[in-house]
This record gives structure tokens, C-alpha cells and sequence, in this order.
């Protein structure tokens, strides 16, 4: 005989409470503790206190619980959202039965950008309190995650150049016809028709062709040479995606990211400095230690961070490839910082001979490779050139200490690369559902507080988190 359930249209005397089907270790309960201890008003939200007249509003506090609850388990939609509050049971303990349609919770999102971000600061900050990082050992790295934006709906100068063309093509052929119209009008009502017919295309002709040279010479004013349509604040990266690159700053002792950020440059060259100080800001830790991958390697950051000491672990790149057996390597020429000068493998001496502000660099090179015997191990040109960073002593420490300490990249790998797996598969895939930075960063704010609300309920538990956020 086969397990059955208890009828549905069966009456109890004493109906069980809605509380009583919740355990009392449910993550839904941390959730409810967490918002519940936030100070809304503080944090920018509106309407904490309902207008004496007019139509009474949500609670900001019963939308926050819903969105949190969604980004925990996955459910950012607000149309889904709206539906597991009348289906739910977790979600009906959660907003007391509450169920706000789908318009509601959408803006909601869209009005409270700012304040969702701080409300991720403020659970970075209670993990803080709570012990749960120590701030000394840290993985910074980079993701693209895709704009709600088509790959095809992308504008282009040259692009634009030849639709702008088409459209005075377009207008001159429709002013031709409206000359002609006009010079053969016998005053018949067909005539009258086609004449305004002809205007009316011509003024949308017009206001096309407005449109597009704003949209080239805004292009122009700001050096952009791709604009997305659908999400002009996003921007086309390798590859050909559209999207953004988000910063995340990941602790080594639980794994919580302490730090997130939404940028829209399509590498990290400029990110190691900046994500570290704001890293140290966030946890109080006077001494950082870094670990980043080949796309941080960035001198004049490498040498701000040791100003600052910050302590970096990463794979220096150089702009010269090395030789591969073929040429001496650029390591084989020795420096001397007390003449400024190179020694070749030939013993020669190599000259400051140039400098470059743009990359950075000086160059030394010699006359002496004209009668050199070795020349062709050196170089196929006239002569060899060696370049030396501004700041390459920086970069020679950080290769240095890196090669010495070689598990450091294993370990950079396991603390920062795995979030970002969780992320991009709570938010299908890694892509946003909404439009520009403002909005981007409140969605990405809350998937980041959502996984540390999973990484602090693994380590604490749900009732001892409960009793700390009380």
C-alpha cells in the first residue's frame, strides 16, 4: 500500500501557523533578521515612513526581504518574483502573506539603485564585525558579464558615416519628388495627397538624419568607437560582446567578497591599485597582501601599491615577448642603476638613447652591434634595443617574489575565480536584466550580497547568524 497524503478538503480544528512550517535554522529567517536590523531610512530608501494621505505604500523593508530572498535562490525576475509570493510558502512567512504585483517590485529596483548598494556595504561590514575576514590576504580579478544588450544592436563611426549617407540620398530623392509634385499640381485632390504624403516622409527623413549626426558626433566627442543601442552605458568587449567588466575582491579566510565594483574598461590594467586601496578601506587592515593575475601587471600601479604598502603577488608581463632560443634574452642584458646602463651578453655597454611617456619606458641601445660577432643570436635589425620601464624595479620585485612563491597563483585561482562561477550561474549565465551603470550595479550588488549570505550561513549557521543580527 502506497504512502498518501492528508486530503485537501480535510477541516482541522487547530490549523497549523504559518510560522510552525518554517524551521527554525531556515536561511528565509536570516534573510528576515538581516533587513529587519537595517536602518532603511539611513540607507536611502523611500516611503520608510507612509504619507499621511494618498494611497497607503509597501513597506521598503517587505520589498528589500523579496529581492534578497529572489537573489538567494536564484529568482531575479520580478514577473517570477511576483508569483512565488502567491505560491511560496517561504516567501508568504517572509512578507506576511503579502503579494505585490510585478510593476510594484520592478520599481522598486529601479528607484532604489544607490541604497541597494549600500545595503550590500552593510552586510560586508556585519561580516566585518562578525570576524568572518581578516582583510590580509586577498584575490582581486576581472569578469565580463553580458548587457542586456543585442551584439548586433551596436553603432560604429563608419557605420553611421554610410547610414547618414543613405538618408541624404533619401531626403534629396524625396525633394526631388516634392518639386515635381508641386510643378505639375493641377490642383486635383489626389495631387494634395500625395504632396503632404511626400512632407511627411521627407520631415521623418529629417529627424532621422538629426538623430543620427547627434549620435556620431557624441561617438566623437567622447573617442568611442562602437556604442551600444539597447545599453549605451555598456561597451562592446573582446570578442565581440557587449557587457561590463566587474571587479571583485575576494578574502582568503571564508571566502567572502568584500569588495565588488562595475567598471566598463575592457581589461584590468587599471583596476590593481585602485580595487586594492578601496579593499583595505573596507576592512580595516593596514597591511594587504594581493594576489592578481597577468592582466593586473601594470608598472606604475605595481609601484603606487608598494608606496602604499601593498604587498602583490603576479605574473609580470612584458611588451617584449622573449627570445625563445632564437635572440638573447632580455634578462641576459645586465643593468647597472649606478651609470644608467646596460651590459649586453657581448660585454657591451648600452646608452640611454630615448624615452617614451606614453608606454612608459627608456631605451638603451649601442653602436657597437654594427661590428658585433655574436650579432645574429642578438637581433636581425641594425641594433638591439632594451627597454627599462619607469618602473621597473617595482616590477622586478613583484616577478621576483612571485617566482618565489609560485602556489600563490594556485591559491589566486581557488578564491577568486569560483564567486564568479556562482554569480554567473545564479544570474543565468552572467547576464543583466537591467539597463545602464546606476541599475547594473544594484543588480550586481545584490547577487554579491546574496552569495556572501550563502558563505555566512555555511560558516556560522542560520540560528547563530539570527542571534547576531537580533
Amino acid at each position: 500500500m502506497h504512502i498518501r497524503g492528508q486530503s485537501r478538503h480535510q477541516g482541522t480544528l487547530f490549523p497549523e501557523r504559518l510560522d510552525e512550517l518554517i524551521g527554525q535554522d531556515h536561511a528565509v529567517r536570516v534573510v528576515d533578521a538581516f533587513v529587519d536590523s537595517l536602518d532603511l531610512a539611513k540607507l536611502g530608501f523611500s516611503k520608510v515612513k507612509a504619507a499621511a494621505t494618498g494611497r497607503s505604500p509597501y513597506h521598503p523593508a517587505d520589498l528589500l526581504k523579496l529581492y534578497v530572498y529572489g537573489y538567494l535562490n536564484g529568482v531575479s525576475s520580478t514577473r517570477r518574483l511576483a508569483r512565488e509570493c502567491q505560491r511560496n510558502i517561504e516567501v508568504l512567512w517572509l512578507l506576511n502573506r503579502l503579494s505585490p504585483n510585478f510593476k510594484t517590485i520592478a520599481n522598486f529596483r529601479a528607484e532604489h539603485p544607490e541604497a541597494l548598494v549600500r545595503v550590500c556595504r552593510s552586510f560586508v561590514q556585519f561580516c566585518r564585525q562578525q570576524k568572518l575576514f581578516s582583510g590580509k590576504l586577498v584575490a582581486i580579478d576581472g569578469s565580463k558579464f553580458q548587457a542586456d544588450n543585442n551584439p548586433d544592436n551596436v553603432a560604429r563611426p563608419a557605420e553611421l558615416e554610410k547610414q547618414l549617407a543613405a538618408t541624404d540620398r533619401q531626403i534629396e530623392q524625396w525633394m526631388t519628388s516634392l518639386s515635381e509634385s508641386e510643378s505639375q499640381d493641377d490642383g486635383g485632390d489626389d495631387d494634395d495627397d500625395d504632396g503632404g504624403n511626400t512632407q511627411a516622409a521627407l520631415e521623418a527623413l529629417k529627424a532621422q538624419r538629426e538623430t543620427l549626426t547627434n549620435q556620431l558626433q557624441d561617438m566623437r566627442d567622447k573617442g568611442l568607437k562602437s556604442q551600444a543601442l539597447s545599453d549605451p552605458d555598456a561597451r562592446v568587449m573582446r570578442g565581440g560582446r557587449v557587457g561590463y567588466n566587474v571587479q571583485s575582491t575576494v578574502d582568503s579566510t571564508h571566502h567572502l567578497i568584500i569588495d565588488h565594483d562595475v567598471t566598463t574598461d575592457a581589461d584590468d590594467r587599471l583596476q590593481l591599485h585602485r580595487m586594492a586601496r578601496r579593499a583595505r578601506r573596507v576592512s580595516g587592515s593596514k597591511g594587504l597582501t594581493v594576489l592578481a593575475d597577468g592582466g593586473y601587471s601594470n608598472g606604475k600601479l605595481l609601484g603606487r601599491c608598494e608606496a602604499d604598502g601593498i604587498t602583490v603577488y603576479l605574473p609580470v608581463n612584458r611588451t617584449r615577448p622573449p627570445g625563445k632560443g632564437q635572440v638573447f634574452d632580455r634578462s641576459e642584458f645586465i643593468y647597472d642603476a649606478q651609470s644608467d646602463t646596460y651590459r649586453c651578453p657581448a660585454g657591451k655597454t648600452l646608452y640611454k638613447t630615448s624615452r617614451s611617456n606614453k608606454q612608459r619606458q627608456y631605451c638603451y641601445t649601442t653602436k657597437a652591434c654594427t661590428h658585433c660577432p655574436i650579432k645574429a643570436q642578438c637581433t636581425s635589425a641594425a641594433q638591439r634595443h632594451v627597454t627599462r620601464h619607469f618602473d621597473e624595479d617595482a616590477m622586478q620585485r613583484t616577478a621576483q617574489r612571485t617566482a618565489e612563491h609560485p602556489q600563490t597563483m594556485a591559491q589566486r585561482k581557488s578564491l577568486v575565480e569560483h564567486p564568479f562561477g556562482t554569480l554567473k550561474r545564479r544570474m543565468h549565465g552572467g547576464r543583466f536584466q537591467l539597463r545602464g551603470m546606476k541599475k547594473v550595479k544594484a543588480e550586481m550588488a545584490l547577487s554579491v550580497m546574496a552569495y556572501n549570505l550563502t558563505r555566512a550561513i555555511n560558516v556560522l549557521g542560520a540560528r547563530k547568524l539570527c542571534e547576531a543580527l537580533v
